[in-house]
């Protein structure tokens, strides 16, 4: 395998669908060479969890995704024990007339392990590493964010029953973690990551990221789309659109048959674009020919 480079960082996740900016080439670059955990804060729709999808198909390695939740625990992230089967395994061993130490021994082997996202991550056996994804971890509670800190610390996870698990000599996972930040993680997490704040693209980046994922639409009506969102995210919405709807509108817009923007067609599509009623009563009632007006002078 060739060098790695910042350069070539940025030109393989083009490669495969993703236009990152030099920083955020240069964070991902970063935490390859290091091996180190790269968090991922910003607002939601920016594509952070995209990052690690496009990640994963650019390394050849499996993704798996930690989904976080408040509430959620070893049991979810890590490991358990299947229980049923394990009952099942007791009472086919009593009509046997198995030996109970025997039994206990059998009933705590990795036969009965269910192996969650962290485990599978740091116990991965043969291949490349994997991505490892935990999204959204601003949603677990404080305990959960010192256990994931204790883990990617030393990337070994003990369980009682049968050792200690460590990430094989091929190296740990690609850790992704994204923060949509509806809570300040902790700087003992932060410490231990490198860090990037994602932001929302440039207009021209944009308009070539829509172009990439949707070479349906036209050029012209790309930068026009692009310039539109890049007004309503100027404006106090409740949820601005992120790039995902913005290549969704696009991608409407094209199926439509349209070529420009107008007041109706922007009227009938805002649903692709703005998913809170709110938001698009606050865009209608300031007027969707301003809104029209400015993106077309801004994608001329």
């Amino acid at each position: 395998m060739p060098e790695l480079t910042v350069d070539g960082v940025a030109d393989a996740l083009s490669a495969h669908g993703y236009l990152p900016d030099e920083g955020l080439a240069t964070a991902v670059f970063l935490a390859l060479a290091l091996q180190r955990p790269l968090l991922l804060e910003g607002e939601a729709g920016v594509g952070k969890t995209e990052l690690a999808k496009v990640l994963s198909r650019w390394r050849g390695a499996p993704l798996l995704r930690l989904q976080c939740y408040e509430g959620i625990d070893v049991s979810q992230a890590v490991y358990e024990w299947d229980y049923s089967r394990q009952l099942l395994h007791l009472r086919a061993a009593e009509v046997g007339g198995a030996a109970a130490a025997s039994v206990e021994d059998e009933l705590y082997s990795e036969r009965f392990l269910v192996r969650r996202p962290l485990l599978r991550a740091i116990d991965y056996g043969e291949g490349p590493p994997p991505v490892l994804l935990v999204d959204e971890v601003d949603r677990a509670d404080d305990e959960f964010e010192a256990f994931l800190l204790e883990i990617l610390s030393d990337y070994a996870v003990t369980i009682p029953e049968l050792g200690t698990f460590r990430a094989p000599p091929t190296g740990p996972p690609l850790v992704v973690i994204t923060s949509n930040r509806t809570r300040d993680v902790h700087d003992a997490l932060k410490r231990r990551c490198l860090y990037h704040w994602v932001e929302h693209p440039s207009f021209e980046r944009e308009v070539a990221i829509v172009r990439l994922r949707a070479p349906q639409v036209a050029e012209s009506l790309a930068a026009e789309v692009a310039a539109a969102v890049e007004q309503m995210r100027s404006m106090e919405l409740y949820k601005p659109p992120g790039v995902a709807e913005t290549i969704d509108w696009a991608a409407a817009l094209a199926s439509l048959g349209r070529t420009t923007l107008d007041e109706h067609t922007v009227d009938v599509t805002l649903g692709t674009v703005l998913k809170y009623r709110e938001d698009q009563e606050r865009l209608r009632s300031g007027g969707l020919e301003e809104l029209i007006r400015v993106a077309l002078d801004r994608a001329r």
